[in-house]
C-alpha cells in the first residue's frame, strides 16, 4: 500500500492569483488591502501573503500575526485592523513598520502619552452604524484634532469604517452606512476605506481610495444565496482525504456515535481520514455532501474526532485509499456551510495544525 496522507489542505496559488485579479477589475480605482488575518481564512498566513502580489497591502487582527508577517520577508505594508491592544505595543509597531487602526480614547491616549522614535501611520476608524467598534461621527472631528496635533501620529490621517449589513444587498442600513462615512470625511485630506468582500461585490459606491478583500480572495462568498463560483471567483482550497475501510451494512444497521442514522437498504459505509480534530464540523448533519471518487455521497452517522462515514450505495465500487474531497472547487465550502448551519468563513478558518498544507498550482 503507498503511503497516503490524511487530511490534506491543497491551496492553489493560481486560484489565489486570479481572484486578486479580478478584484482589481471589480474594483479599479481602489488599492488592495488583502485580510489575512486567521491564518490566511484557514490556507497559511505567510504563505498566501508571499503569493498575493497583486495585493498592496496586508490587514491582520493581531500584533502577533503582523509580527509573523514580518519575519517571513513580507515588507507591504501591514494594517492592525482591530488596532493595538496596549501602549507597550506602540514601540513594537515602530520598529518593524506596522499600521495600526484607532477606534477608542484609550488608544488615543496612549499614542498622544507615548514616547517614540518615529510616527505611527493611523487609521482612525468611525462608527457608522455597525456599533462595535469605532469612534462615533459626532467625536470624529474632535479624533481627527488630536490625531494631528500628536508626534506620533504620521500626517495625512487615512480614515475607515466597515460594514454590518452589506451582505444583505436590499438592507437600507448599508446606503445609510456609505453616507454618513462620506458626509464626515468630505473635508478630510487622507485616503478612506469602508468596503470588505461584500461591499466590493456590490456596492462599487463605497470603494473609495482602498478596499479590504477578505473571503471573496479566497474564493469563498460572502452572500448566503450563491457561492463565489457564480461570480467568477475560484476557491483557493480544496481539503482531501481518502477512504480508509469500506464496509458492508445490513439494513437496520446503524453507523457511529449515538447511532444517529440507521440504513433503510443494504448498503457499503465509507470511512473518511478528517473529523472535528481537523476541523471538519462535528454538528455536520446526516446528507452533508462529500465527493468520493468525484461523486457526491452523504455523510451518515456522527462524525468523530478522527473519521466520519458516508453511505457509498448499495453498488459502489469505491475501495480504500480512494480520494474524498470534504470541500473545494467540485464541492463549494459554501454548499458545505449550508448544510451545517453556518459560514464557509467558519469552516476554512478552523481548520486545525493536523491538516497538512500542500500549495498547488494550476495544472498545464
Amino acid at each position: 500500500m503507498s503511503r497516503l496522507k490524511a487530511a490534506v489542505a491543497s491551496i492553489n496559488t493560481d486560484a489565489l492569483c486570479h481572484n486578486i485579479e479580478l478584484l482589481h477589475k471589480q474594483a479599479p480605482n481602489s488599492r488592495l488591502l488583502a485580510v489575512v488575518k486567521a491564518n490566511g481564512y484557514g490556507h497559511g498566513l505567510i504563505e498566501v501573503a508571499k503569493h498575493a502580489e497583486g495585493a498592496d497591502a496586508f490587514g491582520v487582527a493581531r500584533i502577533e500575526e503582523a509580527l509573523q508577517l514580518r519575519a517571513g520577508g513580507i515588507v507591504k505594508p501591514v494594517l492592525l485592523l482591530e488596532g493595538f491592544y496596549s501602549a507597550s505595543d506602540l514601540p513594537i509597531l515602530v520598529a518593524n513598520n506596522i499600521q495600526t487602526v484607532v477606534h477608542c480614547e484609550e488608544q488615543l491616549d496612549a499614542l498622544e502619552q507615548a514616547e517614540l522614535e518615529s510616527p505611527v501611520v493611523v487609521w482612525l476608524k468611525m462608527d457608522t452604524g455597525m456599533h462595535r467598534l469605532g469612534v462615533r461621527p459626532e467625536h470624529y472631528d474632535e479624533y481627527i484634532q488630536r490625531l494631528h496635533n500628536c508626534k506620533n501620529v504620521a500626517h495625512p490621517l487615512r480614515y475607515m469604517s466597515h460594514f454590518g449589513c452589506a451582505d444583505e444587498l436590499d438592507n437600507p442600513i448599508t446606503s445609510q452606512q456609505i453616507e454618513l462615512f462620506k458626509n464626515t470625511t468630505a473635508n478630510c485630506t487622507g485616503e478612506r476605506s469602508i468596503a470588505a468582500s461584500s461591499g466590493i461585490l456590490s456596492r462599487s459606491d463605497s470603494h473609495f481610495e482602498w478596499v479590504r478583500p477578505g473571503i471573496i480572495m479566497y474564493g469563498v462568498s460572502p452572500f448566503s444565496d450563491n457561492d463565489a463560483q457564480q461570480l467568477g471567483y475560484r476557491p483557493v482550497m480544496t481539503l482531501r482525504s481518502h477512504l480508509i475501510a469500506v464496509n458492508e451494512l445490513k439494513a437496520g444497521e446503524s453507523v457511529g456515535y449515538g447511532a444517529n442514522w440507521t440504513s433503510e437498504r443494504d448498503t457499503k459505509i465509507g470511512v473518511i481520514a478528517v473529523g472535528y480534530g481537523d476541523g471538519y464540523p462535528r454538528m455536520a448533519p446526516n446528507g452533508t455532501p462529500v465527493l468520493v471518487n468525484n461523486r457526491k455521497v452523504p455523510l451518515v452517522g456522527r462524525v468523530s474526532m478522527d473519521m466520519l462515514t458516508v453511505d457509498l450505495g448499495p453498488d459502489a465500487s469505491d475501495k480504500v485509499g480512494d480520494p474524498s474531497v470534504l470541500w473545494g472547487e467540485a464541492l463549494p465550502v459554501e454548499e458545505v456551510a449550508r448544510y451545517v448551519g453556518t459560514i464557509g468563513y467558519e469552516l476554512v478558518t478552523k481548520l486545525t495544525s493536523r491538516v497538512i498544507p500542500v500549495y498547488t498550482k494550476d495544472s498545464i
